[in-house]
């Protein structure tokens, strides 16, 4: 009974506690001297500030006076909106740079296409708990929905597909499903199961390939102890190993190569790498992004709280769009942060 994303016409609108001696290890960036453009903070040299965003109302145009005579024709806006962002969770995007966040909170994924400035959700009944999402090469839509610990897939148009990991007797493969990733290349699935401490890796038919760890958890090579978050990017994979406080890093067929300690790392700690290699991990308790170069050796340290009236300072979930956009979620303050990664397109974010 999948129904398509409701694409609603919208006029437009759009890791880690670290003591001070740890965290000054990292080297912060200075403001970049290039001048600002109208409403875009430089924020780094190498992260710049966009914009931050929460709800239909920033991916419409807007018509000020419109808004103001649809206020008195209507009445103001009640408080719980259906779309507005209430507990934001993870993001991902398309080739059509369209935003989708996972909302558990309003028990939804949102869509946010500043291209076309429209917003919409995922109009299907089978979404309870999203909380994690990923987009495959042919821009389908997989989500980790908590409730039923499945994977749900709907192809680009929003219509329900089928489930992965979903069993005779409605009982689910995974136990605790947390995080997905996708190798567009290839189309292999990586799900993320926290608490069987494991990486499960399946063929784009959703058929179980291999494992990475082992029941009961670990701490050497190949083995996790709740892994939270997993990402794909230049032929490898990369896990949080939240309670072994690094990152492993695996080739596609779950072959180990490396790992890269951290300082701490939390349940809402976020990961992505973009296309020069590069790995962004996130810590909302000390509101910093640190980036890594692709062997592991700090890059530099960015605290999106410095940025001015951005209502955004505590990055968790992050995804990486066409290579120089980050896109990150603030659960806290229920908005997602839009930064552009200099130096690596002349294209700009929008």
């Amino acid at each position: 009974m999948g129904k398509a994303i409701r694409w609603s016409a919208c006029i437009l609108l759009v890791c880690c506690v670290v003591p001070g001696p740890v965290a000054a290890r990292y080297t912060k960036f200075a403001i970049s001297s290039q001048p600002a453009q109208p409403e875009v903070q430089q924020a780094s040299a190498s992260l710049t500030f966009v914009r931050a965003f929460s709800s239909a109302d920033d991916v419409r145009r807007s018509h000020p006076f419109l808004d103001r005579a649809l206020v008195v024709i209507a009445g103001a806006k009640e408080e719980t909106r259906e779309d507005a962002l209430r507990s934001p969770s993870a993001l991902t995007t398309d080739s059509n740079h369209r935003v989708f966040v996972a909302d558990p909170g309003a028990n939804t994924v949102h869509v946010f296409d500043f291209t076309h400035s429209k917003y919409s959700r995922l109009g299907d009944e089978r979404v309870g708990s999203p909380v994690a999402l990923a987009v495959d090469g042919g821009d389908n839509l997989y989500v980790i929905d908590r409730s039923s610990k499945t994977v749900q897939t709907y192809d680009s148009a929003g219509k329900f597909r089928d489930y992965l990991g979903k069993l005779r007797g409605g009982e689910s493969y995974f136990d605790s499903p947390t995080a997905i990733a996708i190798d567009r290349t290839t189309g292999r699935i990586y799900v993320c199961d926290r608490y069987r401490h494991m990486i499960i890796i399946m063929d784009n038919g959703g058929r179980l390939i291999g494992k990475i760890g082992k029941r009961g958890g670990g701490n050497r090579p190949g083995e996790f102890r709740m892994p939270t978050q997993v990402a794909v990017g230049g032929g490898e994979v990369f896990v949080l190993d939240q309670g072994n406080t690094r990152i492993q890093i695996f080739d596609t067929g779950g072959n180990f190569r490396r790992t890269i300690n951290l300082p701490y790392a939390e349940a809402r700690s976020g990961l992505t790498v973009d296309n020069q290699g590069n790995i962004y991990v996130s810590d909302p308790a000390l509101n910093q992004i640190q980036v890594f170069h692709r062997e592991g050796q700090p890059f530099y340290t960015f605290d999106p709280s410095t940025i001015k009236d951005a209502n955004f300072g505590h990055p968790s979930a992050m995804s990486v769009d066409a290579g120089y956009c980050l896109y990150a979620v603030d659960s806290e303050s229920n908005h997602v942060g839009l930064f552009q990664i200099s130096g690596q397109n002349a294209r700009k974010c929008q």
